[in-house]
């Protein structure tokens, strides 16, 4: 099994299911289960209960729901849907768009 080339924060567009098409952000990486957590994509309405302790009204909320890290592709600078390799750069490895060949900018933390 190869490694997961998506990280946290990179933009990427669902390619299959009932959100194809959509863009957003990567808010989580579950590596274990191969699947990420994508900014308003997946969107499941979830029942919670009111807990006055916390300060949370009680009702139904909206949240994301993990998709599989195969229905998704990583969007490039130039905003094309891209895979994604790697390679060295004198000693650093890198991330690159395999459709533009140019190097993936390096997220800060």
């Amino acid at each position: 099994m190869a490694g997961i080339k998506i990280k946290r924060n990179d933009t990427v567009e669902v390619i299959a299911g009932k959100d194809k098409g959509k863009r957003g952000r990567v808010l989580r990486v579950i590596a274990e289960k191969d699947r990420v957590l994508v900014e308003h994509v997946m969107m499941i309405k979830k029942h919670v209960k009111p807990n006055p302790q916390r300060n949370i009204k009680g009702g139904i909320a909206e949240q994301e729901s993990p998709i599989h890290i195969s229905n998704v592709m990583l969007v490039d600078a130039e905003g094309n849907k891209t895979r994604v390799g790697a390679r060295f750069e004198g000693d650093k490895k890198v991330r690159f768009s395999k459709a533009s060949g140019n190097a993936l900018p390096e997220k800060k933390k």
